[in-house]
């Protein structure tokens, strides 16, 4: 593979790209947007639009795209996760619209399980709400939630994300939740592909739910998507345009710009039309290619992991047994980024295991990212152990 030119905005920041095996990270740029993503946000740059009506417009895309009465545009999925819990606390009333984040005599309580708590559900305390913990980490019982549900529970929240312990599906949730007449709202960030997610938890009883938009759809790194009923897009819409607010409120520093608007309605229609199986295959091949050149190597097994609750599949793991003499992951980890371009892997499950995810790994580099390995494997050792 030819040596990557440097983009000239990024060279005259001295900043040099990277070969990101991670995944849709935030701290890597989340996704790398198609020409047609790009040149959408370019035109949308060239004239002034009634935003208001754009950002309607646009979720009426998000809403077709999840199969729900209502979507919109936010700025990120921790946006959408703040303005979902908003929205439930205000409904459309502009006086609590207003009050936010003082929320004394409202519903307040946003109910999660407590093996789902993650470093990203601060978010939906960010408007002023808490979060109240149910259930214990060896599981969930319906009756514990049900015990769980007062006068003050605005929502009842749930989270997709690798190493989380699942308390009660969604479908159940929502059977409890609906009879009490509480909504419930789902953290997907991360969950699409499979595209079939994007429709998935609503069909299961979810009220709203949340995705990045700059993760597997391809949209702007900044961009997230909300949907769900319609009454609730009502409330958040509220929430974050401030229509009939005085005051600039909760949301302000949400919005979304026009550019961001009109780049995630195009990545969400291209990624609908995408053949799916073709894009999972193509990272299937350069997950075998890379578990071919790995093989053969004294206490070091490589398996292709599919998708699940833990990978974002399919991807090569690097695990190391007993009788393995080479370098550390965490020394794998550290060699990787030492030469140019830096390689970002994942950082195992356990933390004694390697992953590639093959998500963002472009043509061509299965091929640098296997020859560093072999260099790094079967070299000699560092004289010096990264901290």
């Amino acid at each position: 593979m030819a040596p990557r030119k440097v983009p000239e905005v990024y060279a005259r920041l001295g900043i040099k790209p990277v070969i990101n095996a991670q995944s849709w990270i935030t701290a890597l740029g989340g996704s790398i947007m198609r020409p047609e993503v790009r040149e959408a946000m370019s035109e949308a740059a060239t004239c002034f639009v009634d935003m208001v009506e754009l950002n309607h417009k646009a979720g009426e895309v998000v809403a077709r795209a999840c199969g729900t009465q209502a979507g919109m545009v936010t700025n990120g999925c921790s946006a959408a996760q703040t303005i979902a819990v908003a929205a439930c606390m205000t409904g459309t009333d502009p006086a609590k619209v207003e009050r936010l984040p003082h929320t004394e005599g409202l519903k307040n309580e946003v109910l999660m399980f407590k093996g789902e708590r993650n470093r990203y559900d601060m978010a939906f305390e960010v408007p002023g709400a808490h979060i109240v913990e149910w259930g214990m980490l060896g599981g969930a019982q319906p009756w514990q939630l049900e015990a769980a549900i007062t006068e003050k529970t605005a929502c009842i929240a749930t989270t997709f994300s690798p190493g989380i312990r699942r308390g009660l599906p969604v479908s159940e949730l929502a059977a409890i939740a609906h009879k009490r007449g509480v909504p419930v709202i789902v953290d997907a960030a991360a969950e699409v592909p499979p595209m079939a997610n994007l429709t998935r938890f609503v069909k299961e009883g979810a009220d709203l739910v949340m995705f990045s938009g700059g993760k597997g759809i391809g949209g702007p790194q900044g961009a997230g998507l909300l949907a769900g009923r319609k009454d609730l897009i009502e409330a958040a819409f509220e929430n974050n345009l401030n229509l009939n607010s005085p005051r600039a409120g909760i949301g302000r520093g949400m919005k979304v710009t026009k550019e961001e608007l009109v780049g995630m309605v195009m990545a969400l229609e291209l990624y609908l039309e995408s053949d799916e199986q073709a894009l999972i295959a193509g990272w299937q091949r350069k997950a075998e290619y890379l578990k071919g050149r790995l093989q053969g190597m004294t206490g070091l097994r490589v398996a292709i992991e599919p998708f699940s609750s833990r990978r974002q599949g399919p991807q090569p793991v690097m695990y190391f047994e007993k009788e393995w003499k080479g370098p550390s992951p965490a020394e794998i980890r550290q060699r990787l980024l030492e030469k140019n371009p830096p390689i970002y892997v994942g950082g195992g499950s356990a933390g004694n295991d390697v992953n590639l995810v093959m998500v963002n790994v472009q043509d061509g580099e299965e091929v640098v990212i296997a020859d560093r390995l072999v260099e790094i494997l079967k070299g000699p050792a560092p004289t010096k152990r990264p901290k």
